[in-house]
């Protein structure tokens, strides 16, 4: 029995197939018509990679001994027909975890050492560099194994007090033993063959409160970048503390779905009390747990996890039925999913149909020209020499013109390419690194946490200030394009062309974002100690971290939507300057040879024949990347008929 959260997966699965075999389509459509350019191969390129690289990624948070890894194997892994995650008493995933599936490697588990910490790198940087990771190959087929390999994740280590504290793990206190049991590795990585993560879905497991502020980079990336986040608590406690502390830090703040998950429902299933009495106090728990973690009580879930996972791999349907799973699975499939995919419709399905739209409208122009010249052809019929040497003067004046106008495209296309050049420069690697550079002298002259919080601040000033100048920049730009689109146009009746969107937006908000953090870290009474320098150091590292790829994905964003900005006039124009030569061509040799008149009259109704075959074509498509029957749009198509 599918649920749904497997409904919606698949069903977006297959819809993001569908979109890849329409992109597909479009430039089998380009390279068979003629109309492939390097410009749009690329684009469509980084288009086809985009899918092939979207990941719907949902983190699971919560404090230790919430159930968390349960849920987990409960939700996406019963078919394994035990516990893939260990989860049992005493034993608990130690270090975040991803969980998801490469097709390009073999299955795996790969475990980065705790001592990387005393290196700055983050982990994203590590996961370019595999050598640094411990691999245990995986085989799915063999539970014993299986289990095994993922006994890794619970391993810890015992360490002197002085290198749990240089490993930042200790937090300047004091331990009262000389010996400290701390986490065996820092991060991993499990690639597994499951239908749902062959779709694209990724899992995160982090562990609790003193992993989560021990490695500032998940607060700054990894679960702000989630999709969703799923937070456990325990239902007979509410929220705690700890938990509420570890909703306000890394949850609350990040613009995501959020679903609260009060769980071990089954700790009130006895015989003293009635169905009633326990849905009553599941009730409270969830108003109560709603108002303190500022939620719609529709985003908070009671349920068993353990119940679930046990009901699924013995096949009991009540079991699974009252653990209230469903619920969850629901709440994922109804609201993530297609959260998800209104991103990929405005990040990809758009660009799409905007192309192929400028194509089809580049071929119903043609086809009004070859009309037009049909029309001139036909009425040559029977005519002198001189009345066909006095229409061929006026194509060539006509052409001249037009080639005049080429001339100042081409200065406005160098305009816009100069301007990608311009914020290049602005966002250079090496000028970042200056930036950074100055900050990190003065955080190495920084003797206490306030010192290194004022650092902070001061950068995020020299990025406020660099960001500024960048989208005031892009802002100009952006309007000097809408102009050339504009005038062009009007000058050439170009009704359906549009200027590719430039979208800061994202990188504006993920800027905003790591503000917010770092405020937020700052205003921290508890990270004012200087025994937590190292903690800042290491958030001081992430923030530049984050901060570097912001301003890097800008400037590849500007450079591309700079490369394509005139692309779709530059197409049109240089299709109608080749279908002008050709003309003046034809009606140089017709003016010397009126009796083949008739024979370029055959010449273009089948050229007219094939460029109405492209035309329908390009509605069809159109329709696939739309997601509507072909035929809602060739009622509106504005499409010549096909007879001569």
């Amino acid at each position: 029995m599918h649920n749904q959260l497997e409904i919606q997966l698949d069903s977006y699965h297959r819809w993001r197939e569908d979109i890849r075999a329409s992109i597909e389509g479009y430039q089998t459509w380009l390279d068979r018509s003629g109309h492939v350019d390097i410009q749009r191969t690329l684009r469509i390129y980084d288009l086809l990679e985009s899918l092939r690289k979207d990941r719907l990624v949902v983190a699971f948070v919560a404090e230790f001994s919430r159930g968390k890894t349960e849920l987990i194997n409960a939700l996406f892994f019963s078919g394994f027909r035990g516990r893939l995650l260990p989860s049992d008493v005493g034993r608990t995933t130690m270090c975040p975890t991803e969980i998801f599936f490469d097709a390009a490697d073999e299955p795996y588990l790969r475990l980065l050492p705790i001592e990387t910490r005393k290196r700055e790198e983050s982990v994203s940087s590590m996961k370019q560099h595999p050598i640094e990771w411990v691999k245990v190959k995986l085989d799915p087929q063999s539970p014993e194994q299986m289990a095994q390999a993922m006994a890794h994740l619970t391993q810890t280590k015992t360490v002197s007090a002085q290198e749990a504290r240089a490993l930042g793990l200790l937090d300047g206190q004091d331990p009262g033993t000389d010996r400290v049991v701390v986490p065996a590795w820092r991060h991993a990585l499990v690639n597994y063959p499951h239908p749902w993560l062959r779709n694209g879905l990724v899992i995160l497991d982090t562990p609790g409160l003193n992993a989560l502020g021990a490695e500032p980079e998940l607060t700054l990336k990894t679960i702000p970048g989630a999709h969703a986040v799923v937070f456990l608590l325990a239902v007979d406690t509410g929220v705690t503390r700890s938990d509420l502390e570890i909703w306000q830090q890394h949850v609350q703040p990040h613009q995501t779905c959020r679903i609260a998950v009060l769980n071990k429902i089954d700790l009130l299933w006895d015989d003293l009390n009635t169905a009633g009495q326990i849905d009553q106090a599941v009730t409270r728990q969830i108003a109560q747990t709603g108002e303190a973690l500022e939620l719609k009580t529709r985003h908070v879930v009671a349920l068993s996890a353990q119940k679930a996972l046990v009901g699924r791999v013995r096949g009991d349907e009540r079991l699974v039925a009252r653990s209230n799973i469903a619920q969850l699975e629901s709440l994922l499939g109804n609201e993530v999913m297609p959260a998800k995919r209104e991103i990929m419709r405005s990040a990809v399905v758009r660009e799409m149909a905007d192309m192929v739209n400028a194509s089809l409208h580049q071929v119903i122009r043609q086809l009004a020209e070859v009309q037009t010249e049909l029309e001139d052809v036909s009425a040559l019929a029977g005519k002198n020499r001189g009345i066909a040497k006095s229409m061929l003067m006026r194509l060539e004046k006509g052409r001249a013109s037009y080639l005049e106008q080429m001339e100042r495209f081409q200065r406005s296309y160098g305009n816009v390419l100069e301007q990608g050049e311009a914020l290049k420069q602005n966002l250079d690697r090496a000028r970042l690194d200056e930036i950074f550079a100055a900050s990190r002298k003065e955080i190495e002259g920084s003797w206490t946490t306030a010192g290194l919080h004022r650092s902070m601040n001061r950068l995020f000033d020299a990025f406020s200030t660099q960001a500024d100048r960048v989208l005031a920049f892009a802002s100009r730009t952006c309007s000097y394009v809408d102009e050339v689109y504009a005038e062009f146009r009007k000058r050439f009746d170009l009704p359906g062309l549009q200027a590719p969107v430039l979208n800061l937006e994202r990188h504006v908000l993920a800027m905003r974002t790591l503000k917010q953090t770092t405020e937020r870290f700052c205003r921290d009474p508890r990270n004012l100690m200087t025994e937590k320098r190292f903690l800042v150091r290491r958030f001081y590292t992430g923030l530049v971290d984050q901060a570097r790829q912001v301003f890097e994905q800008v400037r590849v964003d500007f450079q591309v939507w700079s490369r394509d900005a005139l692309v779709p006039i530059s197409n049109q124009l240089s299709e109608h300057q080749a279908l002008m030569q050709r003309r003046v061509e034809n009606f140089r040799r017709l003016s010397a040879d009126l009796s083949s008149v008739q024979e370029r009259v055959h010449q273009l109704e089948a050229q007219k024949l094939t460029l109405s075959k492209h035309a329908d074509e390009l509605l069809r498509l159109k329709a696939q990347v739309a997601g509507v029957p072909p035929e809602a749009l060739m009622e509106h198509a504005s499409v010549p008929n096909q007879a001569a």
